[in-house]
């Protein structure tokens, strides 16, 4: 799998594309806030193109504002990083950049990576707009026939997505994100039916990565201790964590 065949897995009409080269000096200018980060640009990105643009007149959904978030376009980004770049920080880099919300695919050579953030108004710059919590981003593996990422790559179609507003068709493709996550854990694929338990599979996905870190941390103190009652109470906390994680997963 490459970039090109997730943007086809998309299935975006003609009108809607755009497919020009974008300057890595507009994101220099509008989107690295400190020294470092324009050294992550210049050097890290090889390329980013500007893939389609989706916005009522294109793709027939209608805009959506209230007073937290004004969406009036999705932005499809493809970018080519160098090795050993920070691809983290340059796509949070990129998300914070662009003034409307991203659908962003970023490749390192074979490997390609998925990300997705909702953005909102900033309370403290008027008409400026700020991420909504951490972009959600999933690495993809190669595909497999009948796998949990071949179904995720028939899930990501323009027309399977919400079409009430831009605000909800976004959150479809951050659904289906969160879902291809969760098959890695339980081993199937399956996009939530509601917006509610949507969030509950996104706030147990991170529960599951924090309590996994207490988990290895429990483990290696546990097998470095020498003292026999601290290790008895190290591992009593450990059966006490991995409970907890097992309920965590059962909201997956």
């Amino acid at each position: 799998m490459n970039a090109a065949d997730l943007i086809a897995a998309l299935d975006l009409p003609p009108g809607a594309r755009v497919d020009r080269r974008v300057p890595k000096t507009l994101l220099v200018q509008h989107g690295a806030p400190t020294a470092a980060d324009k050294r992550r640009i210049n050097e890290g990105i090889e390329e980013m193109q500007w893939v389609a643009t989706l916005k009522p007149t294109t793709i027939g959904v209608p805009a959506f504002r209230d007073v937290v978030r004004e969406y009036l376009e999705i932005a499809v980004l493809s970018v080519a990083i160098r090795d050993a770049a920070n691809a983290n920080r340059i796509a949070e880099l990129i998300h914070r950049a662009v003034p409307y919300p991203v659908f962003l695919i970023m490749a390192e050579g074979a490997r390609l990576t998925l990300s997705l953030a909702h953005k909102r108004w900033s309370q403290g710059e008027a008409g400026g707009t700020v991420l909504e919590g951490e972009p959600v981003s999933v690495a993809m593996a190669a595909l497999e026939p009948d796998g949990p990422q071949s179904s995720f790559h028939d899930s990501l179609s323009l027309g399977l997505q919400p079409r009430a507003d831009l605000y909800l068709l976004y959150q479809g493709w951050v659904d289906t994100l969160l879902a291809l996550l969760a098959s890695r854990v339980t081993g199937r694929f399956a996009v939530s039916p509601s917006r509610e338990q949507a969030a509950a599979r996104r706030d147990a996905l991170a529960e599951c990565a924090r309590l996994n870190a207490e988990i290895t941390r429990l483990r290696a103190a546990a097998a470095k201790e020498k003292q026999v009652p601290k290790q008895m109470s190290l591992n009593l906390e450990l059966k006490r964590v991995e409970a907890a994680r097992a309920a965590a997963l059962t909201r997956l």
